[in-house]
């Protein structure tokens, strides 16, 4: 195998062969081992002579004893498209990588899987539905799919690790790099129970080009993604319409009409995405069981305990968009001083969240 690994790492290393050259040459000659036996003459006819020049005299040996030495650590693995165990849901694709690296459970990679996918900067209702439906939709059966990114990514990942079928992260960096730097820790948990993957050579910093790019894989892995909060201008909705190019299915949680992380999940339900108000939406739309050991999870999940009394009331005059002390004031009828004490106790109990302007947000 390290020979054949060889050859494919010597192909994919090359600068400016990209993925649709590298395509190209399979097409045309089969296996890398043959494309490096031909002539130059013979690959300038399918990429051109400063690109066959390039292919036949530049020297990544290096960089492919690293990436070797990589793959033969335990947990580690990187995937021809030749190999089995290559995840069949990216060859249904047109742009499937011709290698990734990965880190961690290999198998999960063809498990029956889904996205939740949404906003860096999420509101804390967000992150809880996001975490709330991951471990909901992975404890029947599903593995997660997410980015790694800040926000509801990483929220997804933490509820899924809670769940039975682990989660997947594609990164847009090597496999051997974490980002963001906040994400050590459960990049950690990733790798040790479910998979870190990437197309990316080992060593890949972060770039913003690579982000959106890896967008492909995480939609395409997946039966279908589930959009938690997105800005209209989001990467989330380039997932998602990715997600629609390759034939999965789409979903959206719906919010409030005055928040700007609602619009772009409006925006998808209004061109067709499936409107979830629950886990059981996406597994009914997926036909997909649900074990009767799965506790039900809609849209507004949050902590465990149900407000009562006064605090009831004054949730109910809250309402769940975020709001201004000022607005809360005249709203509920109290004094700042009284509000700001009520505020200080819901907070603490976890039943609302600080937001960056002053705001509040009730979560549950």
């Amino acid at each position: 195998m390290s020979a054949d690994l060889h050859y494919w790492l010597r192909l994919c290393l090359v600068p400016g062969v990209g993925p649709e050259r590298q395509r190209e040459l399979l097409a045309s000659f089969g296996l890398p081992e043959r494309i490096f036996s031909v002539g130059q003459f013979a690959l300038a006819q399918v990429i051109g002579e400063r690109l066959a020049e390039t292919l036949k005299k530049h020297d990544n040996v290096a960089q492919i004893e690293a990436a070797l030495a990589w793959a033969g650590e335990s947990g580690n693995a990187i995937l021809s498209l030749a190999d089995a165990a290559y995840p069949q849901a990216l060859l249904q694709i047109p742009d499937p990588p011709t290698l990734i690296y990965v880190k961690g459970r290999v198998a999960l990679l063809n498990a029956p899987s889904l996205a939740i996918v949404g906003a860096r900067t999420a509101t804390p209702q967000g992150e809880a539905n996001a975490e709330a439906f991951a471990q909901a939709l992975s404890q029947a059966g599903l593995t997660i799919i997410s980015g790694l990114a800040l926000g509801v990514d990483a929220a997804a990942h933490r509820g899924a690790l809670k769940g039975a079928s682990g989660t997947i992260a594609v990164v847009g960096t090597g496999a051997d790099r974490i980002y963001p730097a906040r994400n050590a820790k459960l990049a950690r948990e990733i790798a040790e129970h479910g998979v870190i993957l990437s197309e990316f050579p080992l060593g890949t910093p972060p770039a913003a080009y690579n982000f959106p790019r890896r967008n492909r894989i995480i939609s395409g892995l997946a039966r279908g993604v589930l959009v938690v909060e997105a800005a209209v201008d989001s990467g989330s909705l380039i997932t998602a319409r990715m997600a629609a190019e390759q034939d999965r299915d789409v979903f959206a949680i719906p919010g409030s009409i005055h928040s700007p992380l609602s619009r772009g999940c409006h925006k998808l339900i209004k061109q067709g995405a499936k409107l979830v108000e629950s886990a059981e939406d996406v597994l009914e739309e997926l036909r997909w069981a649900r074990p009767s050991s799965m506790p039900a999870v809609t849209a507004l999940a949050g902590a465990d305990l149900q407000p009562m009394g006064e605090d009831a009331d004054f949730l109910a005059k809250m309402g769940f968009d975020p709001i201004t002390p000022d607005t809360l004031v005249a709203r509920a009828g109290l004094t700042p001083e009284a509000l700001f004490a009520i505020l200080t106790v819901l907070e603490l109990d976890g039943r609302i969240a600080r937001l960056p302007g002053g705001r509040f947000q009730r979560i549950n």
